[in-house]
């Protein structure tokens, strides 16, 4: 599965708007991208949960790409105290059909109960370099994830490889549910090709990467899914 992650927590040169975000996931999903992770954002560019500018992102996109799945952040900086995030999540009027949550966050638990309320499905988040595998694998209901979002945040292209093996090691198996391996800024493209040697899930997008392969920069979403699509290829 190739999931686009257009915007992130970044501001500038990513899709802000619903619109922008809305024509960027679908200019991907024309070249191959088959999920969308998505930041939703306030009037000021910023990260954020609230109902409103929740469900016209959501709405937006799937006006333009009924078929593609639809995920959303819950990142502690969206709200700081986990007790508020939930609360947000609650009073959502328009539902993604996933959510992702860093088990490294302080209520990531609390966080994750109030999707499963909701109906909303998880991407796990396991940073490398946190104790985020120790607590989801701890958490009861690890085995009822809809996959592990294994995010290696060691951007130096020489070593995060290394990096994301020794996350996926820490992971492991036992809960067995998909896994999804990205890396970010120089370590994109190094775990991505790792990610796709031990087919698992991929994910690319101007929130883990502005560049392509060469180092040049990417022109678009689009653009970055093409490649890793073409780096799919059988």
């Amino acid at each position: 599965m190739l999931q686009v992650c257009p915007n992130g927590p970044r501001t500038e040169g990513v899709p802000v708007s619903p619109e922008e975000v809305a024509a960027a996931v679908r200019a991907a999903a024309d070249v191959g991208a088959q999920d969308a992770h998505l930041h939703p954002k306030d009037a000021t560019g910023a990260d954020t949960l609230d109902p409103f500018h929740v469900a016209e992102t959501i709405t937006a996109v799937r006006a333009r790409t009924p078929s593609i799945d639809v995920g959303v952040t819950t990142g502690a900086w969206t709200a700081p105290d986990p007790a508020e995030r939930a609360a947000l999540i609650r009073s959502w009027t328009v539902l993604p059909d996933h959510a992702s949550v860093n088990f490294h966050e302080s209520g990531a638990e609390m966080v994750a109960e109030a999707l499963f309320e909701r109906g909303v499905a998880i991407e796990a988040g396991i940073f490398s370099g946190t104790e985020g595998a120790e607590r989801f694998l701890r958490w009861p209901h690890a085995h009822h994830v809809l996959r592990v979002l294994a995010e290696v945040t060691d951007t130096a292209p020489e070593t995060a490889t290394d990096t994301a093996k020794a996350l996926l090691h820490a992971i492991g198996t036992r809960h067995a549910r998909p896994i999804l391996l990205h890396g970010e800024d120089g370590g994109a493209w190094p775990v991505l090709r790792l990610a796709v040697r031990h087919n698992l899930d991929v994910r690319i997008g101007l929130e883990d990467t502005l560049t392509l392969p060469d180092g040049s920069p990417a022109g678009d979403n689009a653009a970055l899914v093409q490649t890793a699509r073409a780096l799919l290829a059988p």
